[in-house]
């Protein structure tokens, strides 16, 4: 739900009627992971999607029906059931969708909207909601902020003390890592299966993407770093090229020497680099400093002969061979990129396959799975994206 948080809180501050569908759990080829929502309006709009085509038709409905009748609803679609091929699920795969009215009477209205609107503004925040469990239970939610939010929980998960703060704790933990996933307690807060089963949707500050050296490449690799969700900053130590005019896209533009940027910045464990200065008296004291780091990505364009003196050069100043590993370079996959536009997409993809642990190969006469469960991401402290 929260991935269209945008659209979702422009409605609820129109007062409008609306219903989520929300993926819950899924199994087998599903192009869409838990957390992934359609939503329906009074009106019969739809944003978002939970299945990139398939089922769309069928979870619409559902999402009309609730909003007529009030009731929230788990829904199953997979390859064995009679109808898989009806409704569109031709994949292979299952999908669980709760769907759930968030009308004007609704009681968690004022909690949907506390959330859509932290989520709308990039602030911290992770919701969690009774997906499986008594049916007097079902869609009910928790708004959950960091331990240092002033408003740091909302709703109840149907008046259960003791449910609610065991759920605060694990979605806390969620939030922490930046996880969307599922977890299961009993109905009195105790950490076992057969009670209740809980989604909790993370929702984050966008990860960022420093680009360091404002070269025509960067153009293109900034505007590639914003589809793909990145928080873009630009740094460069000649002014004469760090200008908005030459980079209109990018969230902030920094004049400075990348490594002293670098050292005075926040960084964290899902920040990406791409150094395309491929100039030594940048490049190595930046990279000293970024491969001693927590970073997601550190990537370093130039050619071989360029990456072999490189190498070089950082072994001179004392990194040793298990932070050299963690240099990609010359950065991107091998597409035979040309233009600056192309070379974007080639360090992008690498980027992504290193994300989600992806090979970068073709998909044509692979045997690999196309949608990894969890991928790079990986599964957080509470069995983040794990089937229900």
């Amino acid at each position: 739900m929260l991935d269209i948080a945008d659209e979702l809180n422009r409605w609820a501050e129109e007062g409008r009627d609306f219903a989520v569908a929300t993926v819950v759990s899924v199994g087998g080829s599903a192009p869409r992971g838990p957390g992934a929502a359609l939503a329906v309006d009074s009106g019969g709009t739809a944003v978002g999607s939970v299945s990139g085509g398939c089922v769309e038709g069928a979870v619409y409905d559902l999402c009309v029906q609730a909003l007529q009748d009030g009731h929230t609803v788990l829904e199953r679609f997979g390859y064995s059931d009679e109808d898989a091929f009806a409704v569109g699920l031709t994949c292979g795969g299952v999908i669980e969708v709760l769907v759930t009215p968030v009308r004007a009477d609704a009681p968690d209205r004022a909690v949907y909207a506390a959330a859509l609107a932290a989520a709308a503004r990039g602030e911290a925040a992770a919701v969690a909601r009774v997906v499986r469990g008594p049916v007097e239970l079902l869609g009910r939610m928790l708004l959950v902020r960091p331990d240092n939010s002033s408003d740091t929980c909302r709703g109840s998960l149907g008046g259960r003390p003791e449910l609610d703060r065991t759920a605060v704790g694990e979605a806390r933990a969620l939030l922490a890592a930046g996880r969307t996933g599922t977890l299961e307690l009993s109905e009195d807060g105790a950490r076992c299966p057969g009670g209740v089963t809980l989604l909790v949707e993370s929702s984050v500050p966008p990860p960022r993407m420093i680009v360091f050296g404002a070269v025509d490449f960067a153009t293109a690799l900034v505007r590639v770093g914003k589809f793909l969700g990145y928080h873009v900053t630009v740094c460069d130590a000649r002014p004469v090229f760090a200008t908005r005019v030459r980079f209109p896209d990018a969230d902030d533009i920094v004049v400075d020497w990348p490594h002293r940027y670098l050292r005075r910045t926040v960084t964290d464990d899902r920040t990406v680099l791409c150094v395309l200065t491929h100039d030594a008296k940048f490049d190595v004291p930046l990279l000293e400093a970024a491969l001693r780091m927590p970073m997601a990505f550190v990537g370093a364009m130039g050619s071989r002969r360029t990456h072999e003196d490189r190498e070089r050069r950082l072994r001179e100043v004392g990194l040793g061979e298990r932070e050299l590993a963690r240099l990609r370079s010359p950065i991107g996959l091998d597409l035979g990129a040309r233009t600056p536009e192309e070379t974007a997409l080639s360090i992008a993809a690498e980027i992504v396959a290193a994300r989600e642990g992806g090979t970068g190969a073709p998909l044509t006469g692979s045997r690999t799975p196309i949608h990894r469960d969890g991928g790079g991401r990986g599964t957080g402290a509470v069995a983040a994206r794990e089937a229900a």
